[in-house]
């Protein structure tokens, strides 16, 4: 499942969140005052690149 980062517009708290694909377009429920008054942030990204050194490659452009 894709982690996923919103904004509150209530209480105005980010907080990030595991989203299954099928409940991607239902509003995320904010942890901190339980709104769903809520907008998900574009975010950078990171994806394994198999048995590299670093073992990962990471978009650190651009997002919040």
């Amino acid at each position: 499942m894709p982690l996923y980062e919103y904004h509150c517009k209530k209480c105005e708290k980010k907080f990030e969140t595991l989203v299954s694909l099928k409940d991607l377009k239902a509003s995320a429920k904010c942890p901190n005052c339980g709104s769903q008054e809520t907008d998900r942030l574009m975010s950078t990204f990171c994806a394994s690149v198999g048995s590299s050194s670093t073992g990962a490659s990471c978009n650190t452009s651009g997002g919040t």
